[in-house]
């Protein structure tokens, strides 16, 4: 249940919901093509300085202000910006999110690229570098895992192969990894869930909006499985579709999969052998490595169960292609330029972009992913000084005590359901920069000759790692994300917020910028990851992290009230033409950029200590305060990537995680003397107020 910051297409750094927790991806697909025929290593020093805006944080000449704030907040703030930046062909957007990260990748290069061949981040770089080895290889990696497939011979071994495949190149149709339990946050269970598609989201598959994704992917199939031998390609393409279709159809809707309620379903193993037949679960959770559970946690229960029983009535050819393509489609990216470029025809068609990424970034990308603490370590040190590890805990401390402020000031909420929040917020952790203890990857084997190779025993390190915490003491220390990935997140059954050192950078954080400027953009990110404990799946968790109503009857339905009317604003918001945001999906995070906001805004009048904010260059400090919020999410994105977002990521789009709050905060009103007429206006007591 952990919950992340930066949607996917505003700022292309997913945090989806993936079965079974809150899971985070890196930026865009990971692709290959040709390198750019930059030197390795080669980076300009002033290109790894930060972003900052200005001379005190605030972009001046991006405002657009012939438009008015309450017309169009966001054109006001960005409209100039807007007019004169195009979208990279590489990128999904374009923005503060996109600018950042690019900064990251800049600073990694200059860590990676360096580091010599004999080391594990070298010979890792250097095995993915090596595209003429690569390329020369062809699908020779492959063929063995495919000949593997080929030879199953009933259900039960494909299920056994399934399991195991949570460590390498393949797919399952259901999915498991350790997290806190919800009846004791102490310990880790196992959380299994459904899976088994290979587009984004279920909708993919169900509606006519995304038939031209849906060709593509099949195309993609077909493509791929001619190219490592199928007779007929066509036939199996259309099976496979016709297979994942189906297991579409029973899946949940992403909207229903956030709901902490509705995932909570304890089971044992037994007990979900008798719920879900049709699918051997011994040999499933053998080859995953687990034995028999005598508590799991079964997120999307009636998906599971279905799914179960469309494995069973499948016939085992069937099922046998569809492994075969997904273990093609997931090495796809470190193999020949072939499985390379055929991948990427696919993708470009779910983002729109036109154009990979050089290769040295989808180098940095797998580093990353492989070996992201031991990169991070290193990062830390160059990036992120203690000056701005000491300035940003000052500032969490601070939206901390803004954040408990409200709630004693809280008008509605009675005073036992006060104390249990007050006592959540008590007791958050906070994290921020780099973990406390380091991650041990002495055990991984990198050679850098055999870039196949790294990736499949980089895989089965990681899963052992993640699998080494079942039916263990939950370890709040532990970090979900690298320090230098460019998010946030709250840890959800964890009761904790961390912040990596990526995105302490300008323009989100600068020890340098103006007061205001640093809480309308990091405060209103620390505040939104606050308010994750408190937002409409966050309130239905205690102060231990166990899922628990510690409300009255009376307030809860005084929030859900609250949340219903604040969502109706949202789904009025046509984010894509035909793309109208999903009230139900983007809840959580609707309520934490709003209340984060205000808790961000409350705490920098707090820092002035009740004397005047200094008018610079004709702003006031709120009119600062509001456009470092503003800019901090400016972002150009293409009409696919943003479709994407609509269908399957909890964060609405950027534009409207700008003018969807500021419209509801009073503050903002007064600020630019926004008045009734305006485009955006809100009479006060239509304006959404839940914490």
């Amino acid at each position: 249940m952990r919950k992340g910051f930066l949607g996917a297409a505003s700022l292309a750094i997913a945090a989806v919901l993936a079965a079974p927790a809150m899971a985070h991806d890196t930026v865009g697909p990971v692709s290959l093509t040709s390198a750019t025929g930059e030197a390795a290593g080669d980076v300009d020093e002033a290109s790894l300085k930060a972003l900052t805006f200005g001379k005190w944080g605030v972009d001046l000449d991006a405002r657009d202000t012939s438009v008015k704030p309450g017309d169009d907040f966001d054109k006001y703030a960005n409209g100039a910006w807007f007019a004169r930046t195009e979208i990279p062909s590489d990128q999904a957007s374009a923005g503060v999110g996109y600018d950042v990260y690019n900064l990251t990748q800049r600073q990694l290069r200059n860590v990676v690229a360096s580091a010599p061949a004999t080391s594990q981040v070298g010979g890792l770089y250097q095995s993915f570098m090596d595209e003429a080895r690569v390329d020369a290889l062809g699908a020779k990696p492959l063929m063995a895992d495919i000949a593997a497939v080929a030879a199953i011979k009933d259900k039960a071994e494909m299920a056994r192969f399934m399991g195991a495949t949570q460590g390498t190149f393949g797919s399952t149709v259901v999915s498991g990894s350790p997290y806190a339990d919800t009846a004791d946050p102490t310990v880790n269970v196992l959380w299994l869930g459904q899976a088994g598609i290979g587009l984004p989201d279920r909708d993919y598959y169900l509606t006519d909006g995304f038939k031209p994704q849906r060709d593509a992917y099949r195309a993609y199939i077909a493509r791929t499985l001619k190219m490592v031998g199928n007779a007929d390609p066509e036939k199996a393409a259309d099976a496979i579709m016709e297979f994942e279709t189906e297991i579409a159809k029973v899946s949940w809707a992403v909207a229903d999969r956030r709901d902490v309620g509705k995932v909570n379903n304890p089971m044992s193993s037994d007990e979900l052998t008798t719920y879900a037949p049709g699918l051997d679960w011994s040999a499933w959770f053998a080859g995953a490595g687990i034995g028999s559970q005598k508590r799991l946690i079964v997120t999307e229960k009636t998906a599971v169960r279905d799914i179960a029983g469309l494995y069973a009535k499948t016939p085992l050819d069937t099922i046998k292609l569809w492994q075969q393509f997904h273990v093609a489609d997931n090495a796809a990216p470190y193999l020949s330029k072939p499985f390379v470029d055929s991948r990427f025809e696919y993708t470009k068609a779910l983002s729109g972009v036109s154009e990979l990424r050089p290769r040295w970034k989808r180098g940095l990308t797998l580093v990353d992913g492989s070996l992201g603490e031991l990169v991070g370590e290193t990062y830390s040190t160059q990036y992120f000084p203690a000056s701005a590890k000491a300035k940003m805990e000052g500032l969490v401390a601070n939206l901390k005590l803004a954040m408990g402020d409200r709630i004693r000031a809280n008008s509605w909420m009675a005073p036992a359901t006060k104390d249990a929040a007050l006592a959540k917020l008590a007791k958050m952790d906070v994290m921020v920069g780099y973990p406390d203890k380091w991650r041990d990857y002495s055990a991984l084997k990198v050679d850098p000759t055999d870039l196949y190779g790294n990736v499949k025993r980089s895989s089965a390190f990681e899963y052992a790692y993640a699998l080494g915490d079942l039916n263990k003491p939950v370890d709040r220390k532990k970090w979900a994300m690298n320090p230098q990935e460019v998010n946030a997140y709250n840890g959800g059954l964890e009761n904790k917020i961390v912040f990596p050192a990526g995105i302490l950078q300008a323009p989100y954080f600068s020890e340098s910028v103006d007061d205001a400027v640093n809480y309308g953009a990091i405060g209103a990110v620390i505040g939104h990851e606050v308010i994750h404990g408190f937002d409409d799946q966050g309130r239905k968790i205690d102060a231990e992290g166990a899922v628990r109503d510690w409300w009255t009857a009376e307030d809860a339905a005084k929030f859900d009230a609250a949340a219903k009317a604040f969502g109706a604003q949202y789904a009025t918001y046509e984010a894509a033409p035909g793309a109208f945001i999903n009230p139900d999906l983007t809840m959580g995070e609707n309520i934490a950029d709003l209340a984060g906001l205000e808790v961000a805004y409350d705490a920098y009048h707090r820092s002035l200590g009740g004397k005047p904010a200094p008018v610079i260059d004709g702003l006031t400090g709120d009119q600062r305060f509001f456009l470092a919020f503003a800019q901090a999410w400016r972002d150009k994105a293409r009409e696919d990537a943003v479709k994407q977002q609509v269908a399957s990521d909890p964060h609405s789009p950027a534009r409207w995680r700008i003018i969807g709050p500021v419209r509801n905060v009073d503050a903002w009103y007064k600020a630019f003397n926004v008045q009734a007429g305006a485009k955006y206006y809100l009479k006060p007591e239509e304006r959404t107020k839940i914490w």
